[in-house]
């Protein structure tokens, strides 16, 4: 583990531009630094080192913000900038129920914040693991508008799609905005996507079609690199890249030999595609994803 003393959370936080009204909160990616401590945590080991952003959209005084980030002092300047910028009203969106997408509810407490019922129903599930984790997530602020399926919005004036998928975790939410702009959640990662429901693989490679089948020209990913999201986001294709990875790990089934490649062997088809970068830390979740898909049988 890193020896460095923690830097203050939030000092480090970049917010970039991807579409116009559309704002990017990114951190991390930042090679030996840390935020909570130098022990193994979720906060630095997952969502620091992998890299995070939450989104917003703004237009007028009315802003949605997507995931409300993986701090307190992270979601404040959220909200602090989104304010600053004239929103006087402001909702919350959560992509999924898992803890560096929730931690800053607190932060939000007095705002509508939305999920799907499956999001609600884990959360709940899952309270006492949240609020004693490490850091601990207290108090954990509850979903207050629940939906099933989809739910339309408008930002302002802007026409806003909620849609259930499940994909990563069974309870995620996309969003997509104008213009084919998706905000993706966890859904997809750049480069490989996390596995968290090892049993249920198929599942979520029903819904990666699914997906597919919104016609999203631009993707924007919770976890992914931030010149690509500063730049606009990602392609179709890193769909297709996540849709070859996921089939490469069902055949580890059958081909438990695959275990023993690295990443960019075991993924070389999905680097071809050409929407995904190799970067070093997705070494420890492919092996991880490994580990979970041939435990799980």
């Amino acid at each position: 583990m890193n020896g460095a003393p923690p830097i203050v959370p939030g000092s480090t936080l970049r917010v970039l531009e991807p579409a116009p009204g559309v704002l990017a909160f990114y951190d991390g990616r930042i090679p030996g630094v840390r935020l909570h401590g130098s022990q193994e945590n979720w906060l630095d080991d997952g969502a620091f080192a992998l890299g995070i952003a939450s989104y917003a959209v703004i237009h007028g005084d009315d802003a949605l913000v997507y995931d409300t980030h993986i701090t307190l002092a992270h979601a404040r300047i959220v909200r602090r900038t989104l304010e600053e910028k004239g929103a006087r009203r402001i909702r919350v969106v959560l992509s999924h129920w898992h803890d560096d997408h929730v931690a800053g509810n607190e932060a939000f407490a007095d705002c509508e914040i939305i999920a799907n019922r499956a999001t609600d129903a884990l959360l709940r599930a899952n309270r006492a693991r949240l609020e004693g984790g490490d850091p601990p997530i207290k108090p954990l602020v509850l979903p207050n508008r629940l939906f099933e399926d989809r739910l339309s919005l408008t930002v302002g004036t802007l026409p806003v799609e909620l849609i259930q998928m499940d994909i990563h975790s069974r309870d995620g939410t996309v969003a997509l905005l104008p213009d084919g702009l998706l905000l993706a959640g966890d859904t997809l990662e750049d480069p490989v996507t996390y596995v968290d429901e090892p049993e249920r693989l198929d599942a979520h490679l029903a819904g990666l079609k699914r997906l597919a089948a919104l016609g999203a020209g631009r993707i924007l990913p919770n976890h992914g690199a931030p010149d690509v999201i500063a730049s606009g986001g990602y392609p179709p294709a890193l769909i297709d890249a996540t849709v070859l990875y996921v089939e490469r790990l069902l055949r580890l089934r059958r081909a438990p030999e695959l275990a023993a490649l690295d990443l960019r062997a075991f993924a070389a088809a999905a680097f071809a595609t050409g929407a995904i970068r190799h970067f070093p830390p997705y070494e420890a979740v492919h092996q991880r994803n490994v580990a979970a898909v041939l435990a799980a049988g």
